[in-house]
C-alpha cells in the first residue's frame, strides 16, 4: 500500500521569521508622496464626476426632445 505520510508542518517561529523579512523588503512611501497621490486622485475623480453629471445632462436634455 502507499504510504500517507505526514507532511512537516514549519513551526510558528519560522514562519513569523519569513514573514518579518518579507515586511523589511517593502519600500513604503513618503508621506509628502501619498499627499501628491491623494490630491490628483480626489482632482480626477471630481473632473471624471463633473464630466459624467454633464454628459447626463445632455443625455437627459436630448430625451426630453425626443419625447415631446
Amino acid at each position: 500500500m502507499g504510504e500517507t505520510g505526514k507532511t512537516e508542518k514549519t513551526p510558528k517561529k519560522s514562519w513569523l521569521k519569513g514573514l518579518k523579512a518579507e515586511f523589511s523588503k517593502i519600500v513604503w512611501p513618503k508621506k509628502n508622496t501619498i499627499a501628491k497621490e491623494t490630491g490628483v486622485v480626489l482632482v480626477v475623480a471630481i473632473i471624471l464626476g463633473v464630466a459624467v453629471a454633464v454628459f447626463d445632462f445632455f443625455v437627459q436634455y436630448g430625451m426630453d426632445l425626443l419625447i415631446k
